[in-house]
């Protein structure tokens, strides 16, 4: 499996003018090689091929309008060449019918201006980690690294990331083996929501630390500051870089809670069943920004490729299944319910149902996963009794004679 393992980095500021040379020149190739094929697109020409485009650097290497881009390491170039490539073959295959998920339009022009600025290091450009624990990259030099974990194995690539709050990181791709975890008979059903982040099978309900909307004041403040200043002034960019790094503490502290709620989850169970949730609808809706905050999509991709790791199960049930219309008790499905009804009655056996913790333990049977509902129930109800059964009749209130 391969993973990325992200540190911060803390280059020089000799080194800061060295990386930036190097994003601005690899945005040069990648928009030089766009603006080649749309082109010929526009005048009926053949498709340029990927070996067209890299033989066309190497000559524009050599013109005096392009002889600046020998400054920065060849990989660097001939990588922003390659990710042209894969963004017209997802295009490609979205247009084909071929690529899963969303569809992906045509490849755009980057700019200087974007809040990702990135370039990529393979193996053929001779980078290293030294003896003192720095990155040592081709004509920028060693950058200091905040190494906060180990690297399971040797990297095959580093990717150079800025932000929009001028941080820099190192993305390493790492190709990281299977380690499983010591087998345990838990497992756990999920329902994932707004009001509590998480609610799951066994009658626990994790609250949702809603990030966004804590930091709101500060990030308003943050906007109307930035609102007020001129145009291209330096006030003015200084204020958007305070803007993006609010956003960028609200995205790491979500980014956080994410990691240790999976983590905990994937250690304490063998099994984990989530349900597919059409985030992108629910993000049409007036709970889009709160669907935002909670980051459904990202916590199932951790939950999932953690599993893979540690030797777990992950289950993802699909969307349509009636887990909040049906009882965990004795599975009779009742009427949709509106939103605010948060505890409802079984008709068939009469328990009251706590409507999360009743749609996460269906989730896990939906999934195959053998769960007790008792934890579904807020108390159980009475019943109607049969007409052949003894009963009680109501005290009398006169002397008995």
């Amino acid at each position: 499996m391969q993973l990325r393992y992200n540190y911060r980095l803390y280059p020089t500021p000799g080194q800061q003018q060295a990386l930036a040379k190097a994003f601005g020149c690899a945005r040069v190739v990648f928009n030089d090689a766009l603006r080649a094929r749309r082109q010929a697109h526009h005048a009926g020409l053949p498709y340029v091929t990927d070996a067209e485009l890299s033989s066309r650097l190497t000559t524009s290497k050599a013109t005096p309008e392009r002889a600046w881009l020998g400054e920065v390491s060849s990989v660097v170039l001939q990588q922003a060449l390659a990710d042209l490539n894969a963004a017209y073959r997802n295009f490609f295959a979205s247009l084909s019918g071929n690529r899963h998920g969303r569809g992906v339009g045509a490849p755009r022009f980057r700019s200087r201006k974007d809040r990702r600025q990135s370039i990529r290091f393979t193996a053929n450009a001779r980078w290293s980690i030294t003896p003192g624990d720095k990155l040592r990259l081709p004509k920028i030099g060693d950058v200091p690294v905040r190494w906060s974990r180990a690297l399971p194995s040797r990297p095959s690539s580093v990717t150079v990331i800025k932000d929009a709050a001028g941080r820099y990181f190192a993305s390493f791709a790492v190709q990281a083996q299977p380690n499983p975890l010591p087998a345990t008979d838990a497992v756990v059903g999920i329902d994932l929501g707004l009001a509590n982040f998480a609610v799951l099978s066994d009658g626990r309900k994790i609250a949702s630390p809603r990030f966004l909307r804590r930091a709101e004041g500060k990030l308003r403040r943050r906007q109307r500051e930035l609102s007020r200043k001129q145009e291209g002034s330096k006030n003015r960019e200084r204020a958007r870089v305070k803007v993006a790094r609010a956003y960028a503490r609200v995205a790491d502290a979500r980014r956080e809670f994410h990691h240790q709620l999976s983590t905990a989850l994937i250690r304490d169970n063998q099994a984990v069943a989530v349900e597919d949730l059409t985030v992108n609808g629910l993000a049409r809706t007036r709970l889009a920004k709160s669907v935002h905050d909670a980051g459904w999509s990202a916590f199932t991709g951790m939950l999932e490729y953690k599993a893979r790791l540690r030797g777990r199960e992950f289950h993802k049930i699909g969307r349509f299944e009636p887990t909040s219309q049906t009882c965990s008790a004795c599975g009779l499905k009742d009427r949709p319910k509106p939103l605010h009804v948060r505890a409802w009655q079984c008709l068939g056996c009469g328990a009251w149902l706590d409507r999360d913790i009743n749609a996460a333990v269906n989730v896990a049977k939906a999934a195959g996963l053998a769960v007790t509902a008792c934890r579904a129930q807020v108390r159980p109800g009475p019943t109607l009794a049969q007409r052949g059964e003894a009963g009680t009749l109501p005290k009398s209130r006169g002397k008995v004679a």
